[in-house]
Formats: structure tokens, sequence, C-alpha cells
């Protein structure tokens, strides 16, 4: 998502057409998501190569060791 996409929609929120400012900040919302989630798997996939653990990459997540192999780890 560029800049752009991102201030149209929160400037949206001070339009006059609530509905248009919702749509714009949803989408907004699921494009960011989208882009954050590949940034994070990347991440994963670069700390695991480097040799980090399980435990030490769903620290930095801040969620389970569980959690985070069933999410991005193989098998």
């Amino acid at each position: 998502m560029d800049d752009r996409t991102l201030r149209t929609a929160i400037a949206a929120a001070d339009g006059d057409d609530p509905y248009r400012a919702l749509r714009e900040l949803h989408h907004a919302r699921i494009e960011l998501n989208r882009e954050l989630d590949r940034a994070e798997a990347v991440a994963v996939r670069r700390a695991r190569a480097a040799g980090s653990s399980w435990q030490l990459i769903a620290l930095a997540l801040d969620v389970s060791k569980q959690a985070v192999h069933k999410k991005y780890g193989r098998g």
C-alpha cells in the first residue's frame, strides 16, 4: 500500500460521506494487513534460517510457540 492510498482512506474519515469513509478504511485495512502478513512471513523465514528457535520467534510476535509453529512451520 502506498502512502497516498493510506492518506486518502484516513482523510475520507473526515469527509461528508460516512459510508464511503468506512469502505475506504476497510479496504485500506485489508490491504495493509496483507502486506504486514507477507512481511512477517518473510521475517519468520529469515529468523529460522538464521537459527532462531520457534520460542524466540513466538516471543517476538507475542504469541505462543505452538501458534507460531502452526502458522509458519512446515508439515
